[in-house]
């Protein structure tokens, strides 16, 4: 505070005013007061302005979180990506394949939906972003356990559909270089018995003698002399309604109740019962009616490759 003087007119100089000390108190007072206002007034603005080092490092939190709330958005709508391909591939390559009932819509978004799952989420400043999170998160999960016991489904089928195409009757019983015979067909005169009837088998033109193998895994049902016809003959189940039956041989080298593999040799041809020349007699049944064994061949092979084919499911066989 300045100092203030007053001019004498005795003794003809100026000479300092001295404030009683009360007077000085009430000054110093009024000036710390204003003091405070005007520092209150500053700071107010500059905290408005740029606000409090606490609020600064608030602030950052919160953008840094924002940003981490919007790259784990970013990866989530990947895995839902991720996920639709997963469905579209199970239902339009996996089940087709397999024969299998694709998953409707509304099984793959069971659970999403209903009532307000979010409601402890909601009355916060940033509650859409929380929730959507939330929904994302829990469309994940249940897409997720809808797809997984999908697949798990979809294993056990692939495993039954192998095991099913081990057993099918799928190869030649004979070399592929053995010239075939009547198929199935109407026989207006039997060769044997003169009368018409049908032929509800293959005939190859096996000498007497040729390796007969199984052309798929079962387990023998019959085997030995056929009152029908067949002669010597082998029939096989194997399962999934299937039967084949082999007739007109030479041998048998399966007994009843034996399990067999695709490849097993299992008689020799030859010229039994009711037939005109050595020959094999193959025929197909699926639930009792006749099928045409050509429909299951595979016509592809040359005889090297059907050869080859047999002597690898033999070694294979030995190994097991």
């Amino acid at each position: 505070m300045g100092r203030k003087y007053v001019f004498d007119l005795i003794d003809l100089q100026y000479k300092q005013v001295k404030l009683a000390w009360k007077e000085r108190l009430w000054k110093f007072f009024l000036w710390f007061l204003a003091s405070v206002i005007v520092a209150l007034i500053y700071g107010t603005l500059f905290q408005k302005m740029f606000g409090s080092p606490e609020e600064a490092v608030l602030y950052q939190e919160l953008e840094n979180m924002k940003l981490q709330y919007s790259l784990l958005n970013r990866q989530m709508d990947n895995s839902l990506e991720v996920l639709q391909n997963l469905s579209y591939s199970d239902d339009n390559s996996y089940r087709l394949i397999l024969d299998m009932d694709t998953i409707t819509e509304s099984m793959r978004h069971s659970g999403v939906g209903g009532v307000n799952r979010y409601e402890e989420l909601e009355g916060f400043d940033y509650s859409y972003l929380m929730i959507s999170m939330r929904k994302k998160m829990d469309e994940i999960r249940n897409k997720s356990t809808v797809q997984y016991e999908s697949f798990k489904d979809v294993n056990e089928r692939t495993e039954e559909w192998k095991r099913e195409m081990e057993y099918l009757p799928m190869i030649s019983p004979v070399s592929v270089s053995i010239r075939r015979g009547d198929g199935v067909r109407f026989r207006e005169v039997h060769p044997v018995l003169g009368t018409p009837q049908w032929h509800h088998g293959q005939d190859f033109s096996a000498p007497y003698g040729t390796e007969v193998y199984a052309t798929g895994s079962g387990k023998v049902i019959e085997a030995g002399w056929s009152k029908s016809g067949f002669g010597t003959y082998v029939v096989i189940d194997h399962g999934y309604g299937y039967q084949t039956t082999y007739g007109h041989l030479s041998a048998v080298k399966v007994s009843v109740g034996m399990n067999v593999k695709r490849g097993d040799l299992i008689a020799l041809s030859g010229n039994s019962g009711t037939s005109t020349g050595a020959h094999l007699h193959y025929q197909i049944d699926l639930y009792g009616q006749h099928k045409n064994p050509l429909y299951y061949l595979n016509d592809d092979l040359t005889e090297e490759e059907y050869n080859e084919m047999i002597e690898t499911l033999s070694s294979h066989l030995k190994f097991r």
